[in-house]
């Protein structure tokens, strides 16, 4: 019976660390796309800048 209750607490400790990790690599992942979607105009620019260097043609100059 004491065994069946340390493996019993022990589950619950392992679910708690796998659940936590699970919510603090889901956090991670919220701020990297953050970062990302701040970022994206400024890229956009510099995309649309590089294409209109590399293809001058297109834009008419």
């Amino acid at each position: 019976m004491a065994l069946v209750a340390i493996m019993y607490v022990c589950g619950f400790v392992f679910l708690y660390g796998v659940v936590r990790l699970a919510v603090r690599h889901g956090i991670e992942d919220v701020d990297i796309r953050r970062a990302h979607a701040a970022s994206a105009p400024e890229r956009a620019m510099l995309r649309e800048r590089t294409l209109l260097r590399d293809n001058a043609f297109l834009a008419g100059s």
